[in-house]
């Protein structure tokens, strides 16, 4: 297993920033820790919100371990809503979850567009979707990655915040051992299980069978 120390040299960050962020979600307005991340290219890029409970002096519980949600970014599905993806019910469990425990953290990954094959070979492999293909032989199709995403910065962001052991939102076992492989420890895969519509029902049952989704 990988240190902290380790991970923290090998992975260059070049910028950091932190503010508090307030936002409406669930009818609530919450006070959010925001940081950003920036390695030395500019395009990796993460943003990291935290939820806190702010407890009464002497009621904190020491070395609480955090509930994490590691969210690929989706411009067609997290700001337009696509029904063709899960990614907007996915990331909207995720902050319902994060934002009602302590801590709760969200990792967003902006670069990992399609899988992290980017914007435009995704709306590439959604044409050729179009035609039948399904999500796996369509990346293959346009001679892009099944899975192109690491997460080295995830894990760097994850211990920078002192957060070794985590509690994973995800559906996807190839992320659980992925972030293990970087050195943190997973103790609980915790599902993200959304309703499917007609317009993403065979996309969520090809990740199940040729992707291991628990789904």
């Amino acid at each position: 297993m990988k240190s902290n120390a380790v991970k923290s040299v090998e992975l260059e960050i070049d910028w950091t920033a932190q503010t508090i962020l307030p936002i409406e979600f669930g009818g609530r307005e919450l006070q959010i820790e925001a940081r950003a991340y920036q390695g030395t290219d500019p395009a990796f890029q993460a943003l990291v919100l935290v939820h806190r409970n702010e407890a009464a002096p002497g009621n904190e519980i020491p070395n609480e371990i955090p509930v994490v949600r590691v969210h690929s970014g989706c411009v067609t599905g997290d700001i337009f809503h696509s029904l063709r993806c899960d990614c907007y019910p996915q990331l909207q469990a995720a902050m319902k979850q994060i934002t009602t425990c302590s801590p709760g953290v969200l990792i967003y990954l902006p670069y990992q567009e399609g899988r992290g094959i980017g914007l435009v070979n995704k709306i590439r492999a959604y044409a050729l979707q179009d035609q039948g293909y399904d999500t796996v032989d369509a990346n293959v199709a346009i001679g892009a990655p099944i899975e192109a995403r690491d997460y080295d910065l995830a894990a760097h962001i994850l211990f920078d915040l002192g957060y070794p052991e985590i509690k994973l939102l995800t559906n996807n076992p190839a992320k659980v051992e992925a972030l293990r492989e970087e050195g943190v420890d997973v103790i609980e895969q915790l599902p993200l299980i959304v309703k499917p519509s007609h317009y993403n029902m065979r996309y969520l049952n090809t990740k199940k069978e040729r992707m291991a989704h628990k789904l």
